[in-house]
């Protein structure tokens, strides 16, 4: 009786708010990209050669009125632009889990202790809250299906003369993974992340290979890349795993490409939510799409449910 008297006397005294769950913050898109690779040099050229990347500094520094480095101490990163990055981490082997060379994703959010906590109210088990760089606080956590997602924020950041001549693009607009159970991956991006549905559909139609989950307060978004066979080959692992680089026309940047050194023969192409693309893959057979920002045609399968990428201002 005496319990039951003093919960009563504290629902009465303090503010029921006091008692509710600390609301999400706003996560507002991609921040980085991490590959694994087995020969740097190589896979250097590919990035900073062909893509004209510009190569950040390594290990876990930044200072404030500049833009920060790679947020793994044994990385070498390469700007995007101001906020995004690409890094490349050296493994001595072909990874056959099921992100095969992707190892892991980091979005942009206002607040990461914020969100930490507020990951923490509903029973998941983030990593510890650390500080990535000066400018970065961050956390990681594991998805149902075991990707490695970074939460960052991030400080005032100026431009330092960075120049983006040559470049192919100025912006990650998503990032794909293999995904097994797509109801348990709903339930941690979907109904716990506030990430929503951008457009889904299939090499055929009436049938999903693919469903973009878009962040719940930007246009970036993840893709979960469906019905991939569980003994996938490297190769078929590489193309899932992927990232896709917004462009606002394909055809330039092909021939872009070609002028910094590129001989590939992959076209541009229509894929099926009617934007053109071109896939490209680094040394170890991850696929880096360049997409354009805006379709050029009708989808298939379904509607687009939110607004679409442009380049980063």
């Amino acid at each position: 009786m005496l319990r039951y008297l003093l919960i009563m006397l504290c629902l009465v005294c303090f503010p029921r708010t006091v008692f509710a769950p600390p609301a999400r913050p706003p996560i507002s898109g991609l921040l980085f990209a991490r590959f694994k690779v087995t020969d740097l040099d190589k896979s250097d050229k590919f990035y900073r050669d062909f893509l004209k990347l510009k190569i950040a500094s390594s290990g876990n520094i930044g200072g404030v009125g500049r833009p920060p480095g790679c947020f793994a101490a044994n990385a070498e990163c390469f700007f995007v632009n101001l906020t995004q990055r690409l890094e490349i981490v050296k493994t001595a082997e072909y990874t056959q889990d099921i992100g095969g060379m992707l190892d892991s994703v980091g979005f942009l959010t206002s607040d990461a202790s914020a969100l930490h906590q507020y990951l923490l109210a509903r029973d998941l088990k983030p990593e510890s809250m650390t500080a990535c760089s000066q400018l970065h606080n961050c956390f990681e956590i594991l998805d149902p299906e075991k990707h490695r997602l970074v939460f960052a924020s991030v400080g005032d950041v100026s431009d330092c003369g960075i120049t983006y001549d040559s470049q192919i693009s100025r912006r990650i607009i998503h990032a794909g993974f293999v995904v097994h159970d797509r109801a348990a991956e709903d339930r941690f991006y979907k109904d716990i992340l506030g990430f929503h549905v951008y457009w889904h559909g299939g090499m055929k139609d009436g049938e999903d290979n693919w469903v973009d989950m878009q962040v719940p307060d930007g246009t970036d978004w993840v893709e979960y890349m469906l019905k991939v066979p569980e003994n996938a080959t490297h190769k078929q692992l590489g193309v899932m795993n992927h990232i896709a680089l917004g462009v606002p026309d394909i055809k330039a940047a092909r021939e872009q490409l070609i002028k910094n050194g590129w001989t590939g023969t992959e076209q541009p192409k229509i894929g099926r939510d009617g934007k053109w693309q071109l896939n490209l893959y680094d040394p170890d057979d991850t696929r880096v799409e360049s997409m354009e920002f805006t379709p050029t045609q009708k989808p298939c399968c379904s509607e687009f449910t939110g607004p679409h990428p442009g380049p980063k201002q």
